[in-house]
């Protein structure tokens, strides 16, 4: 491995577990940044001399750490500086990584400030990358991650692991923005490619920092599971060229068998207490993995297990996704009754996915007129291209049936 390379990967693997050590001790977040950010140029310089150290994370937080130490000594405010973050000493955590990750999920901050501060300090995104999930401009998004920095210093939100009371619901909003960041990962919103997998790889990554941290919690454990679960498949989702490949089409025998184990090992953790949207989710994803073919996959099952997903997580996407099962269960016609009440739904007007569902099950009945116009519609609201493809290639297969 080059030196290069064992930088990478040190930053992929320990960004998040130096930065929270450095905040700790500076209680600022822009410094902690600039002093991690040297080691790691420092290590560039360092290690094609010295070699890669056995503990590269070890390294770079005592680098970093130092960095710190010099410069609040040299702006002699060790003692006197007004904190940015609010640490408790009496009862710090296991871990750093999971103070930092519960203080960017802080419920003060608004969801796209949470993902953003999550992407940026625990995933180590550039805030280039971090503008590119949110498709604005670079220094649009380096205001808003300002912004959400200065909050957590005007509101003083503390740098620490809440206590009992609070913890499941900063627990609960961590997950939910982990999962945000995979789904946004794993069918990209915009570009030329389906998947994100940098957005998938660090999603993966926090959700087992938070189950290290968290061993016991069943919502993490289902989270986890159902990240895996469904991210078993990156590899067949599209074909070497990039062409979308459906759930029917994908080389089964290719799904990563040691993620789809662990991940339904997992599941069968959370199960063991009253099933929450994660396990629920992540047991839906467990039938497509388990299933040896698409034509074995038990829509019966799918179908009972949105109905619990709708009942403990009311969604119109559950709702939508609930349909979908249904007409491949019970046939096309089916599916367009379940999916006729949707069409009025205002949170999906601008949600391709529900264009693009009624498109195939009318393709499916020879109605290739309202089909044509379906798809249409789905384009309109697609800007991903390796899905504008799909639906492009399956509206001239309407021009040209076999």
């Amino acid at each position: 491995m080059s030196v290069a390379e064992a930088v990478e990967r040190a930053h992929r693997e320990e960004w998040a577990r130096v930065l929270a050590a450095v905040v700790r001790l500076t209680r600022d977040l822009d410094l902690a940044e600039e002093c991690v950010q040297d080691a790691f140029a420092q290590a560039l310089r360092t290690w094609p001399d010295t070699g890669v150290p056995d503990r590269p994370g070890a390294w770079l937080t005592t680098v970093a750490r130092n960095r710190a130490v010099d410069r609040l000594r040299r702006e002699t405010a060790l003692r006197r500086m007004l904190p940015l973050l609010v640490t408790d000493d009496i009862a710090p955590p296991a871990d750093d990584r999971l103070g930092l990750i519960l203080m960017c999920c802080h419920p003060a901050l608004s969801r796209d400030a949470q993902v953003a501060l999550t992407l940026r300090l625990v995933c180590g995104l550039s805030t280039a990358d971090v503008a590119r999930v949110y498709l604005v401009p670079e220094p649009t998004m380096a205001a808003r991650i300002t912004r959400a920095k200065r909050k957590i210093a005007t509101a003083r939100i503390p740098f620490r692991v809440p206590g009992p009371d609070e913890l499941p619901a900063r627990v609960q909003a961590a997950c939910e923005v982990v999962h945000l960041v995979f789904t946004t990962g794993h069918t990209a919103p915009s570009g030329p490619e389906l998947q994100r997998t940098d957005l998938t790889d660090s999603a993966i990554a926090v959700a087992r920092m938070l189950r290290l941290q968290l061993p016991r919690d069943p919502e993490v454990a289902a989270l986890l599971a159902l990240l895996l679960l469904i991210d078993a498949r990156r590899t067949t989702r599209t074909t070497p060229d990039g062409r979308l490949l459906l759930l029917s089409e994908q080389d089964r025998s290719q799904w990563d068998g040691a993620r789809i184990a662990e991940g339904t090992a997992l599941l069968g953790e959370a199960l063991r207490r009253p099933p929450t949207r994660w396990a629920v989710e992540a047991a839906i994803a467990a039938v497509h993995a388990e299933s040896p073919s698409w034509e074995a996959t038990d829509w019966s099952e799918i179908c009972g297990l949105y109905a619990a997903l709708a009942d403990l997580w009311p969604s119109p996407v559950v709702t939508l996704n609930h349909a979908v099962a249904l007409g491949l269960r019970d046939g096309p016609e089916a599916g367009l009754a379940a999916l006729e009440p949707l069409l009025s739904e205002p949170s999906l007007a601008g949600y391709g996915y529900l264009a693009a569902a009624r498109a195939d099950f009318l393709r499916r009945l020879g109605r290739r007129e309202e089909a044509a116009l379906a798809y249409e519609e789905a384009l309109a609201l697609t800007a991903n291209e390796s899905e504008r493809a799909f639906l492009t290639a399956r509206l001239a297969d309407l021009d040209h049936p076999q």
